[in-house]
């Protein structure tokens, strides 16, 4: 949905949380400059993310074309379905640290599903859940 904000934006008259803007606040405010993002092959692959971060000014650096093959894959085919292994943990994480040797101060989990198998004290770098950043976005917002 979020591919189509800046059309969502122009018609309506009440504030959008955007989910990109939410977790960049958080990623500034940590200081980052680069992150890497993990999610479907569309997230990953469309500028969307990349493009709105970029607003921000972070760089978003995605996984290499195998290796966004195995996140995908492993969303659809184990995630989606409940199906949360050891083995596909380690695959993520070993993921995560090439983007960490490629630059990324922190991994963006660009998918709901995603934070349910890799836990922050699994990776050298931080990881920012997108949804539950989206969701205090959100808060903030209509509390504000």
């Amino acid at each position: 949905m979020h591919k189509v904000a800046a059309t969502i934006e122009a018609s309506v008259t009440i504030p959008l949380v955007h989910i990109v803007d939410s977790v960049a606040v958080v990623v500034s405010a940590g200081g980052m400059r680069r992150v890497g993002l993990l999610g479907t092959r569309f997230t990953m692959e469309e500028p969307f993310w990349a493009d709105r971060m970029g607003g921000h000014g972070i760089d978003v650096v995605v996984p290499e074309p195998e290796d966004r093959e195995v996140v995908h894959r492993i969303i659809y085919d184990e995630l989606c379905v409940g199906v949360f292994t050891d083995a596909s943990r380690t695959r993520y994480v070993d993921i995560v640290e090439r983007l960490a040797a490629r630059g990324a101060e922190g991994v963006v989990l660009g998918c709901t599903e995603i934070e349910l198998l890799v836990r922050p004290t699994d990776t050298s770098v931080p990881l920012f859940p997108s949804t539950a950043l989206h969701v205090r976005g959100a808060v903030d917002a209509a509390l504000s």
